[in-house]
C-alpha cells in the first residue's frame, strides 16, 4: 500500500488569505498573530545597517491621501521602498480630485496604470472599500472617516506585545475623543480579538451614542476608568471634525481629561502610555509623561508602523497577481 504524501506547508497566502486589508473586522486571532510575527522580523531588520530586502522588486505601490498625513504616508512610503517596491506618493491637492474627479474616476485612472498596491487615506468612511470594488490591485485603507484605521491597532497592538510580552487577559482604556477616533474603533476590535479588556473614558459628547454597544467599558471619570489598567492609551481631540462645542474649553479638557502623572497614578504602576499622534501637549497628554521613556511608549509606535506595515504588505504580495519573489527573505 502507497504510504499518504506527507503534508504541503502552507503558502503566504494560504496564512494570510485577503487580498486586501479594509478593517480589522474579518481578521482572526491567528492571522492578526502571523502579521505580528512578521512584524517581529522586520523590527529586528529595521535596526541593522542594510534595511533593504527586494520582495516587492519591480512592484508599484501608490500613497493616495485625501487627508493629510506625515507618520502614516511616510511609513507606507517607507516600508514599501525597504521591501524594493517603487513609490508613488499623491494627495488631493496635486490630483485632479481638485479639478472635480470623482473617487471612482480616479480609481478607474489609476487601475489603468497597473499598479499593485493602493494605500488610501480619504475623509469619509467607507470610501476606501468602494475603490477597492473599482481596482485590480490590493488596497489597504489607512483611514476612513471615523471608521477604520487597521494598520494603528495592528501596531499598537505589537509595541503591546512587545512591552508587556502578551495582550490576552490585559486591560486597556482608551482616552478622549472616541466618538471621531477611526483608531479607536479599530483597536476595540482587534484588542477583543486577541483577548484584552476594553475601557472606552471620555466626556459624553465624545463617545458614539451607543457606545455600549462596542461590548467595552464605559466610564466618564478618568480616574475611575484608569483604575488598576496595564495600558493606557491617550487620543488627539479631533477639532478638524467636529461641527459645534463637543469641550467647554482646551484648559478644562485637561483638567478632567488629559493624562497627566497624578491621574496615571490610578492605573497599575508599570501601566504602559500610548498616543497614535500627532499629539496636543497639555490638551490630552503632559509633556512629561510623553517624553517618559520608562512609562511611554509612542516612540516605539512609530518604530512598529514601519515593521508593521512591511507585514502587511509582505501578506498581501503572496496574492498579487504573477508574484515571483526575487532571493525574498
Amino acid at each position: 500500500m502507497v504510504p499518504p504524501a506527507p503534508p504541503q506547508p502552507k503558502a503566504a497566502a494560504d496564512f494570510f488569505p485577503h487580498r486586501d486589508l479594509l478593517g480589522v473586522a474579518g481578521l482572526t486571532e491567528a492571522q492578526v498573530n502571523y502579521l505580528l510575527d512578521k512584524a517581529e522580523i522586520y523590527a529586528a531588520q529595521n535596526r541593522r545597517v542594510v534595511k533593504r530586502t527586494n520582495l516587492l522588486e519591480g512592484r508599484t505601490l501608490v500613497n493616495l491621501f485625501f487627508e493629510a498625513s506625515t507618520r502614516t504616508r511616510t511609513s507606507f512610503e517607507l516600508a514599501a521602498k525597504r521591501l524594493g517596491a517603487d513609490v508613488i506618493n499623491m494627495s488631493a491637492e496635486g490630483s485632479s480630485i481638485k479639478k472635480g474627479e470623482t473617487l471612482i474616476d480616479t480609481a478607474m485612472t489609476l487601475n489603468a496604470m497597473h499598479p499593485d498596491v493602493l494605500v488610501v487615506r480619504h475623509q469619509d468612511s467607507g470610501a476606501v472599500a468602494l475603490l477597492s470594488k473599482k481596482v485590480d490591485c490590493a488596497v489597504i485603507n489607512a483611514g476612513d472617516g471615523s471608521h477604520e484605521h487597521p494598520t494603528q491597532a495592528l501596531l499598537d497592538a505589537l509595541t503591546i506585545r512587545r512591552r508587556k510580552g502578551k495582550i490576552a487577559g490585559l486591560h486597556v482604556a482608551i482616552c478622549g475623543d472616541i466618538v471621531h477616533s477611526r483608531v479607536a474603533r479599530s483597536n476595540i476590535q482587534l484588542l477583543h480579538i486577541m483577548g484584552a479588556h476594553v475601557r472606552v473614558v471620555a466626556p459624553p459628547t465624545l463617545l458614539p451614542a451607543a457606545a455600549a454597544n462596542l461590548g467595552v467599558e464605559v466610564h466618564h471619570d478618568m480616574r475611575r476608568g484608569l483604575r488598576d489598567v496595564d495600558i493606557v492609551m491617550m487620543l488627539r481631540l479631533q477639532s478638524e471634525r467636529m461641527q459645534g462645542s463637543f469641550v467647554p474649553s482646551v484648559r478644562e479638557y485637561f483638567h478632567f481629561y488629559g493624562l497627566d502623572y497624578e491621574k496615571l497614578g490610578y492605573a497599575k504602576p508599570d501601566a504602559m502610555v500610548m498616543h497614535p499622534g500627532p499629539m496636543n501637549r497639555g490638551v490630552e497628554i503632559d509633556t512629561e509623561i510623553a517624553d517618559d521613556i520608562s512609562r511611554s511608549a509612542i516612540a516605539e509606535q512609530v518604530e512598529m508602523g514601519v515593521a508593521v506595515r512591511m507585514a502587511v504588505l509582505d501578506a498581501l504580495s503572496a496574492r498579487l497577481p504573477n508574484f515571483a519573489p526575487m532571493n525574498a527573505q
